[in-house]
């Protein structure tokens, strides 16, 4: 079983092979949010909501790559050298952009998963990059793919610079610098994920993608919420955006709303969580009125 430090150790590892380089990672998915959870704990700050969930569990990394590494490759050739060096395959149907570590006897228990993505497509227009749905490619290839995110416009703005500390799998103790993203961003991508997921058979991950945006908006320290306004108003017409307000209007604007239901049915839901200040604050950053008045004009 993957815990969080073997996925810190993991990180760790990958960055000292690429010390010194251009690659500077951005991490998101629900590693992204412990560490996000785990800084705001330690500076002791106010925040959105008072009420947290416990960290959920998770067994993959979500590292997400400047559009500039892609479009310079050059710059990306270290980290295909990392994986190499370190021991992971490629996963079938989605080579160079997901990343497999084996377990320790070889097999698929204890294995550690990394998916490469990047910003939206229209970030490579004019570029060398062949850019589609699934994945962005750098010409010439350095054996590193990136599956674009376009519903993260915002993914280099607002980042949050914190330093990882920790063990290697030597055992020696590293620190290195990453970024997070932007509440904003980590909002939009999650809401999307939501989206994606609500349908399907197995409910966990749809349960995992609303608590995630509950987690997201609770650790939310004031000076990010100041910008997520920002860019709420300054992303108005995005097309991305547009969605997304229509999207919490339809799955978190109510207590019975099925983004809030699937929330509550979560093993980490507890009641003493603030639903209705959750979705207050959601709608002021996805306002339905803002989608009214951006589809009259």
């Amino acid at each position: 079983m993957i815990t969080i430090p073997d996925l810190q150790t993991a990180l760790l590892d990958l960055l000292r092979e690429v010390k010194g380089t251009d690659v500077k990672l951005i991490i998101g998915g629900g590693f992204g949010i412990y560490l996000k959870t785990a800084h705001v704990h330690r500076l002791g700050v106010r925040t959105l909501l008072q009420e947290w969930p416990e960290p959920r569990s998770t067994n993959d990394l979500d590292l997400f790559l400047r559009p500039e590494l892609l479009i310079e490759p050059v710059k990306l050739k270290p980290l295909a050298e990392a994986l190499d060096k370190l021991g992971y395959q490629t996963v079938p149907g989605a080579e160079k952009y997901q990343f497999v570590k084996p377990g320790p006897d070889g097999t698929e228990a204890g294995s550690i998963k990394i998916d490469i993505l990047t910003g939206p497509q229209n970030r490579f227009e004019g570029t060398r990059v062949k850019a589609d749905d699934r994945r962005a490619r750098p010409k010439p290839s350095v054996g590193i793919h990136a599956h674009p995110v376009d519903e993260a416009p915002t993914l280099e703005e607002g980042l949050l610079p914190i330093w990882l500390n920790g063990k290697l799998s030597s055992g020696e103790s590293w620190q290195a610098e990453v970024s997070l993203p932007h509440p904003y961003t980590f909002l939009m991508m999650k809401l999307f994920a939501f989206s994606d997921r609500l349908d399907d058979t197995d409910k966990e991950f749809s349960r995992y993608h609303a608590l995630d945006m509950y987690t997201i908006l609770a650790t939310t320290m004031e000076s990010e919420w100041d910008q997520a306004i920002q860019f709420r108003d300054q992303y108005a017409d995005e097309p991305y955006v547009m969605k997304a307000r229509r999207l919490i209007a339809r799955y978190f604007s109510a207590l019975d709303r099925p983004g809030i239901i699937r929330l509550r049915e979560s093993h980490y839901y507890r009641p003493e969580l603030q639903l209705d200040e959750f979705i207050s604050a959601l709608q002021e950053i996805f306002p339905a009125k803002a989608e009214t008045n951006a589809e009259g004009n």
